[in-house]
């Protein structure tokens, strides 16, 4: 994985994400009652719930599975009360690991995702202790063969992207979150193909780990993305392409 470039730890997280079907359509249906409740049941005036409506259409979600989550967000539908928690810690070789999770008891969540930490080399951090090396952005990605870098440049520009960058086999766009279902919007309609289009968190600085310990930070990244309450998690670690096949 380039310094530059999160393809790969993307690449790797959604292979994961697709084998996992039924855990995903959990997570995306907890996403978007948390989302209605908090901005209402219209996606037009909630660009949190736009987001994840899109994300579960994406993978196929029944508009059914939809509608019941946004009316249990809007209490037109019983249904279990989530709360947003964020967890910060460390992996192996230092490297730090943010986690968002949406839990209905976090008295429960807290010490398992504690034991997962502990189970591959990590430990839990203080609130705060790692937070502040992420900023959040819009992050899009689309592959270099299936378009031309002048329709993507000439799109992000129009569309009020912050940078575009290339990359060996993808162009990357980053935005502000404020500006990323507009960008993500325009490039749609002017038809190129998104491989990725997410709000992320970027890392300030990178931790480069080598074979090992890279192989200890996928298997934690993978056993916490398992994990039922976890909505993301987001590491500054660093590797080669060639020190993990999961990469």
């Amino acid at each position: 994985m380039s310094g530059h470039s999160k393809w790969s730890t993307i690449k790797h997280k959604k292979g994961a994400a697709d084998a996992k079907r039924g855990r995903l359509f959990t997570k995306l249906i907890r996403e978007i009652t948390m989302a209605a409740r908090q901005g209402g049941g219209a996606p037009e005036a909630n660009p949190r719930l736009r987001k994840a409506i899109d994300d579960a259409k994406a993978v196929n979600m029944p508009a059914d599975n939809i509608k019941r989550a946004i009316q249990r967000g809007t209490g037109e539908l019983p249904g279990a009360s989530y709360e947003e928690v964020t967890f910060e810690g460390y992996g192996p070789g230092g490297v730090a690991v943010l986690i968002e999770a949406l839990t209905d008891n976090k008295n429960r969540t807290l010490p398992e995702i504690r034991t997962i930490f502990s189970k591959h080399g990590g430990n839990l951090g203080e609130t705060g202790s790692v937070r502040f090396l992420f900023q959040k952005i819009g992050y899009l990605a689309l592959e270099k063969d299936k378009t031309s870098e002048d329709a993507v440049m000439e799109a992000a520009i129009e569309s009020g992207a912050e940078d575009v960058e290339t990359t060996d086999q993808h162009y990357e766009i980053r935005t502000t979150p404020e500006n990323f279902l507009q960008v993500k919007a325009s490039l749609e309609e002017k038809g190129l193909p998104l491989a990725v289009a997410e709000l992320s968190m970027l890392p300030s600085t990178e931790v480069s780990l080598d074979a090992r310990k890279a192989d200890q930070m996928v298997k934690l990244m993978e056993a916490l993305e398992d994990h039922d309450d976890v909505q993301n998690v987001w590491s500054n670690f660093d590797f080669a392409e060639t020190t993990s096949s999961t990469s």
